[in-house]
């Protein structure tokens, strides 16, 4: 079993999607909370990044949030979490998100989800993030994406392994026992990069 300290949380900061996922941010973010694991997101004030962040803090837990200046400008940011963390731009929002995280779970989202999960998937893949990566499949949000990134590896675009580097979860609940039953990788896995 893994020794886990802090989650990151890729989501959405719409507001009009279904109520279903404002539910599942809920019970993750307390979920989070209960097992006295720190949530680090993208410290947006709307939608489903804020609702995980708002559950957990609801439960005592806390919630580092990292956010680019220019976001904070727009007054973006949510303001009552344990810690904000600003940063130059996106990419460093990116990095400084994994490098604070024992494991990420992804929320469903729009493109800037979409592509924080795609993005530390191929690190994953690389053997620059070695941890617990899931995805938490709501309402089969996922279910197109899951079937492009299998036709991936049919067609050989990537390996059979690296369809290890992601597990699926349908409830908040199996996305937890996920981050700490799934094995963090050995760098080793670099050689498997190419095809």
């Amino acid at each position: 079993m893994n020794e886990l300290h802090s989650v990151c949380v890729y989501c959405a900061s719409s507001t009009k999607i279904d109520p279903a996922y404002f539910e599942a941010a809920d019970r993750l973010g307390r979920l989070l909370a209960q097992r006295h694991l720190r949530l680090v997101n993208g410290a947006g004030n709307m939608g489903l990044m804020s609702a995980v962040a708002d559950a957990v803090l609801a439960e005592g837990g806390q919630a580092t949030g990292v956010i680019p200046r220019f976001m904070v400008e727009q007054g973006w940011q949510h303001t009552g979490l344990t810690e904000l963390i600003e940063v130059g731009n996106m990419h460093e929002r990116k990095q400084k998100m994994a490098d604070l995280s024992d494991a990420v779970i992804a929320l469903p989202g729009g493109c800037g989800t979409l592509e924080e999960l795609l993005e530390i998937i191929t690190w994953k893949q690389l053997g620059l993030y070695l941890n617990p990566i899931v995805i938490l499949n709501t309402n089969h949000y996922y279910d197109p994406l899951l079937a492009t990134l299998e036709q991936a590896v049919k067609e050989n675009f990537m390996r059979r392994q690296h369809g290890d580097i992601w597990k699926v979860a349908t409830t908040p609940e199996e996305a937890i026992d996920l981050i700490y039953s799934t094995p963090v990788w050995d760098e080793s896995i670099r050689k498997f990069a190419a095809i």
